[in-house]
């Protein structure tokens, strides 16, 4: 199966993607990853991309797009993917179309992982972080330490990270709204979306979304 999967940030999109993979038998493609690994290969589209970073720009859509086409030539995505984080707007998705045509495949399912956005501000922003160099991470509500500020594995402070306070979440998920979401409606035109809900357990959101891209397999 060929599969993107979409969700604003705090949907549990990495957690998922790595399940889903597995059962699945098909290659987890992340764009964080293909970064990490462009990067630290010193690979050209990987000096680009750093060129932009180190400037403090955006890396443009076209080295995101190169990088992940050359990611899903490769063997292991032969017979499947699953793309995470890429396409992250309309354009990539065009030309994710434009590459697939190119090589006389299509996709197979677009998963989007509803969750509302109440709930996506009380799974980031209630986060803790250890600080020492462990950096383990806890929840105020859905894993709270022994004690109220403390690491249960080491003892050192925890503490809320910048990128997990409220008013970020808040302007992550108005990027999410403007530039990601309208890939839902892009590929709802081509009847491709299958949109689960995103509450529970995690053994259970991957279920119901095996479940949901079974029956629409089955319907095709």
């Amino acid at each position: 199966m060929r599969i993107v999967l979409v969700g604003p940030p705090g949907a549990g999109k990495g957690t998922q993607a790595v399940r889903l993979s597995e059962e699945l038998r098909i290659p987890h493609i992340s764009t964080g990853d293909l970064f990490r690994a462009n990067i630290s290969q010193q690979t050209e589209l990987g000096k680009l991309a750093k060129s932009y970073m180190d400037a403090g720009n955006l890396v443009p859509d076209e080295v995101t797009i190169a990088m992940a086409k050359d990611r899903m030539e490769q063997q292991d995505a032969e017979n499947g993917f699953l793309l995470d984080g890429f396409p992250r707007n309309v354009s990539q998705a065009e030309a994710l179309d434009e590459l697939l045509d190119n090589e006389n495949v299509t996709l197979d399912a677009v998963l989007d992982l509803e969750v509302p956005e109440d709930e996506v501000v009380k799974r980031i922003a209630g986060r803790r972080t250890c600080r020492n160099k462990s950096e383990h991470v806890f929840h105020v509500t859905y894993s709270p330490p022994k004690k109220e500020g403390v690491c249960d594995v080491c003892g050192g402070e925890l503490y809320q990270r910048d990128d997990d306070s409220e008013g970020t979440v808040r302007k992550r998920l108005e990027v999410y709204h403007t530039q990601t979401e309208p890939i839902i409606d892009y590929y709802k035109a081509q009847g491709l979306v299958v949109t689960i809900s995103a509450l529970g357990p995690v053994d259970e959101i991957t279920h119901r979304a095996l479940e949901a891209l079974k029956r629409d397999e089955d319907a095709k």
